[in-house]
């Protein structure tokens, strides 16, 4: 099992930054993908970034590349999301999630199998 706790969210103006962070626990010895996602009110969960933290790769969203940047410190087990010029359409609550042996950075929601419990994002006009 691996436990993953969200924290960071909060209310913030649009143009503003927020920077969320993931700390894995556990099981975590064959983890080597972290990624977050997303999901508004009557939406679908949806991929925003992920992270393969032993070789450093990334992929994002095409609706936040450029604003948004994944990173991690793997000595602490945590990644985190800084999110820079946000837009009322970030609103949602953010999830990160992992897969136990996952190499790859599937963007696809069904690839994870362990998730945190969400942290709300709100972003103000």
């Amino acid at each position: 099992q691996v436990q993953l706790v969200e924290s960071g969210g909060g209310l913030v103006q649009a143009g503003g930054s927020l920077r969320l962070s993931c700390a894995a626990s556990g099981r975590t010895f064959n983890v080597y993908v972290m990624a977050w996602f997303r999901q508004a009110p009557g939406k679908e969960r949806e991929f925003v970034a992920a992270i393969n933290w032993s070789e450093g790769s990334t992929r994002y969203a095409d609706s936040v590349k450029g604003r948004f940047t994944i990173s991690s410190d793997n000595a602490k087990n945590t990644v985190y999301l800084q999110m820079n010029s946000l837009k009322r359409e970030d609103t949602a609550i953010y999830y990160c999630a992992t897969g136990p042996g996952i190499t790859s950075l599937p963007v696809a929601a069904s690839a994870y199998d362990y998730w945190g419990q969400g942290t709300q994002v709100t972003v103000s006009s």
